[in-house]
């Protein structure tokens, strides 16, 4: 691993708020460039151009329904008591035709979707009919142009149909495919290179010593950048070895558009993130003024001067740290605006207190209804406890200066299953 040392600003005593933080790391990571990818890997990401129509939709008349294609005179008097009879002369069947033309006093089966033959105008449907081949018993009449698309009704040639910024999601997909493209101009799904450090980790599956615990960060991690719509790459377990991790680092700044590590960044002896990456001088650490999630880390490493996230390793900081500045610098690589999830307000449904000078991040459970939204603690402050935190779905958000919140009060919340 090789970076060129430049200034880092030094810690300073006084912690950095939420927002400076984040501000910082949005101010210094840019948008990956957009390319041309194949449609369906473009689920979820901001459409990189003005898509117009290359063609009409639909491209020709067609049937609505399975019917009969007719001239809307030769049917204008059918009716139960007197049907009009009419010799069948062919068939219309999508994808199966070739152009036709309909003369007086004939009709045409013909296929949903498939063209109408020249000189019809409009749609008998078969169940007002006898369904016959040869000739066919017609007892109601359509109203002119009734059970026909128009070509072009839907979209003209040359329509605006999708802006530049369009999150493409299935409908924006179907509407693509529909005219035809199959590659659109996106920026690619950040690459995330995930490791967790510390000498007590071991995976899941593995024999656990007397001091040691399963890695729960690594799988938390992967799951969370998946979810944000990025890919992860989780590197095993990283022990304490200040060499061990620097070789680790290195090798996988190839597949890396961005690195996030846990543990390893607070003033422990065995602290191997901070002790590598503060070398460098490319990666400054400091603390935030939050909790859970107080040590935090950002920088560049590498050739590339790939961006480099730090994360505290109790589980629970790992996440809110995650949630309050990793979501907002993948989002900002791929486009996706808000970078940030917004706030949403809830009513506290128990008492919570908060300690001064810092923001809280607690868990909660976040609910709606047609009276409103409220939010109930879970588990306790501590952020070792992962019970708490897979049953949560929201962090409850309170202000540096807010020590006590009392039942029924109105608390901002980050509702962390909601797409944003």
């Amino acid at each position: 691993m090789s970076a060129e040392p430049r200034d880092v600003p030094a810690a300073g005593t006084a912690p950095r708020s939420v927002d400076e933080h984040v501000t910082r790391i949005l101010d210094s990571i840019t948008a990956l460039p957009p390319y041309e990818q194949p449609l369906l890997e473009t689920v979820g990401l901001p459409l990189c151009e003005v898509v117009r129509s290359p063609l009409a939709l639909p491209r020709f008349e067609n049937s609505a329904m399975d019917g009969y294609a007719v001239r809307r005179a030769d049917v204008a008097t059918a009716s139960q008591s007197e049907p009009v009879h009419l010799p069948v002369v062919g068939e219309s069947a999508a994808g199966q035709s070739a152009p036709y033309g309909l003369p007086p006093g004939t009709t045409m089966r013909i296929m949903t979707g498939a063209p109408m033959p020249s000189g019809a105008d409009s749609v008998v449907p078969v169940e007002w009919t006898d369904g016959g081949t040869g000739s066919v018993r017609i007892s109601r009449a359509p109203d002119p142009g009734q059970h026909v698309r128009h070509a072009g009704e839907d979209v003209a040639e040359g329509d605006l149909l999708l802006e530049e910024g369009t999150l493409i999601g299935p409908r924006e997909v179907g509407l693509l495919a529909g005219v035809g493209r199959s590659q659109v101009l996106a920026r690619p799904r950040p690459r995330v290179v995930i490791m967790s450090t510390g000498n007590e980790l071991r995976g899941p599956g593995e024999q656990l010593g007397f001091d040691s615990i399963y890695d729960a960060n690594s799988y938390l991690l992967a799951a969370a950048v998946r979810a944000a719509g990025a890919i992860p790459y989780r590197v095993g377990v990283v022990g304490d070895d200040p060499q061990v991790f620097a070789d680790a680092l290195s090798d996988q700044l190839v597949r890396a558009d961005v690195v996030v590590t846990s543990g390893g960044v607070s003033k422990g002896a065995y602290d191997v993130v901070k002790d590598v990456l503060s070398r460098l001088g490319t990666v400054e650490f400091c603390e935030v003024a939050m909790q859970p999630g107080k040590p935090q880390g950002f920088g560049r490493v590498g050739e590339d001067q790939t961006p480099i996230l730090t994360l505290p390793g109790n589980p629970v900081s790992t996440y809110v740290s995650f949630e309050v500045f990793v979501v907002p610098a993948l989002r900002r690589l791929t486009g996706r605006v808000p970078y940030r999830r917004p706030l949403t307000p809830a009513t506290l449904t128990a008492d919570v207190s908060s300690i001064p000078g810092r923001a809280q991040y607690l868990r909660g459970r976040f609910e709606e209804d047609g009276d409103g939204a409220t939010v109930t603690p879970v588990g306790g402050a501590g952020s070792h406890l992962l019970y708490g935190l897979a049953h949560s779905n929201a962090l409850v958000v309170l202000g540096e200066d807010v020590t006590a919140v009392a039942a029924g009060e109105t608390v901002s919340v980050l509702a962390l299953d909601r797409d944003f």
